[in-house]
């Protein structure tokens, strides 16, 4: 595995009129794909922005915290909304990349090229 397989770019230029906070977030190889697991709790389908562009993988969340009803006391939940960007290594297929979110989890699956799996060759 490489060790640029997905790195963060941290000089993407980000708006400066919505707070972002940075969610964690973990790599797994699983075979002909790795997959990328984004904590995003409170963010729905609805709430993501994902986008590919010159492999590098572009995701936005947005909360959608309830109505509060009363006079809030104490919050200690961050009503910022997400963002993280990532730079894909040349060996994913960008266009087979596919998402989910399950439970504030955002896991997208990034299937390796073709020409970087590994086959076996037939002696004739």
């Amino acid at each position: 595995m490489m060790n640029t397989l997905v790195r963060e770019n941290r000089n993407a230029n980000q708006q400066r009129s919505e707070q972002f906070v940075t969610p964690a977030a973990s790599v797994i190889e699983d075979g002909d794909a790795y997959l990328l697991n984004v904590e995003m709790p409170g963010v729905n389908k609805e709430g993501l922005e994902i986008s590919v562009e010159n492999n590098e993988l572009r995701i936005i969340g947005r909360r959608s915290l309830p109505e509060i009803d009363g006079t809030l006391v104490h919050r200690e939940s961050r009503s910022e909304n997400f963002r993280r960007t990532f730079e894909l290594d040349p060996s994913i297929d960008t266009s087979k990349i596919s998402a989910r979110i399950e439970q504030g989890i955002l896991t997208l699956r990034l299937p390796k090229a073709e020409q970087v799996k590994p086959r076996k060759i037939t002696v004739s």
